[in-house]
């Protein structure tokens, strides 16, 4: 055989020797990637029963993990070669071709621990991110996911939520109701600003240390618009829950009052889709 492929012997000699660095290596591997998934999830455990943020829990889990299989590797990888520093020094070669090619990856990644570290929202939060708006349900190194006011899961890269203005619905406690009312002209605007006032401002919720404000913006030839703002203490009453309730409490005063509105151009929408 060897007069048919000259010098597969010393192929042959030199695999048999390469062999058992290649095993060693590949057990060693492994067991990193076990030890990775169980330590990590030991880390999750622990500081789930220190009552951690959700935020913090995941990143240190992914650092730990991380750092297993960063540490397996390179062990691997001196069972392997017996010159590893040539051998990082070719792979540093090919991971810069790759970074090229997983510029979107990487950024995700970074975006995606710079989210964790400062925290904008919170799991569990109400925001709004671009055209986006729902409830978070969890952060990866490399998608946020949410559930949209109508129901969608929707996975944003985390590239584009960390360069994206975000509202975070549930840090604003106190938020303000923006009502808007046509009223027939000719009505007693003094009585309608004050029914409004008093209307909204006996709502639960509603705080108290800031007085409902009730404007006539504007008026058109058969109808005036009456503008009623007021504020609720989310943590005590649904803000949608509270504007739904605004408009039946204001519509039923103003029809026990006397106050006409053109019922043909008033349209009430009370399903609830959301945060806001």
């Amino acid at each position: 055989m060897t007069d048919v492929f000259p010098g597969i012997e010393s192929y042959l000699i030199k695999f048999y020797d390469f062999l058992p660095r290649l095993l060693a290596g590949a057990a060693v591997f492994l067991i990193a990637v076990l030890l990775s998934k169980w330590i990590s999830g030991i880390v999750k455990r622990a500081m789930e029963r220190g009552k951690q943020d959700q935020e913090i829990i995941i990143l240190v889990q992914h650092i730990t993990r991380w750092g297993i299989l960063t540490m397996g590797t390179m062990l691997a990888l001196d069972q392997i070669s017996n010159n590893i520093t040539s051998l990082i020094a070719g792979l540093g070669i090919i991971g810069f071709a790759l970074g090229f090619a997983l510029q979107d990856v990487a950024k995700n990644f970074i975006a995606g621990l710079l989210l964790l570290l400062q925290q904008p929202f919170d799991i569990g939060d109400a925001i709004e991110v671009g055209d986006y708006g729902g409830t978070v349900k969890n952060i990866t190194l490399r998608v946020t996911e949410m559930v949209t006011w109508d129901g969608r899961n929707v996975q944003i890269p985390n590239a584009d939520v960390y360069i994206s203005p975000i509202i975070n619905f549930s840090r604003s406690r106190d938020r303000r109701v923006a009502l808007a009312i046509p009223v027939l002209q000719g009505a007693d605007m003094e009585l309608a600003t004050s029914i409004a006032s008093r209307t909204v401002k006996g709502l639960p919720g509603v705080l108290q240390e800031k007085t409902p404000v009730v404007i006539f913006s504007s008026l058109k030839s058969a109808e005036m618009q009456l503008e009623v703002y007021f504020w609720v203490d989310t943590s005590k009453a649904d803000f949608l829950d509270s504007k739904g309730a605004a408009y039946k409490a204001l519509l039923q005063a103003f029809n026990e009052t006397g106050i006409a509105m053109p019922t043909s151009t008033l349209v009430v929408q009370m399903e609830k889709t959301g945060a806001g």
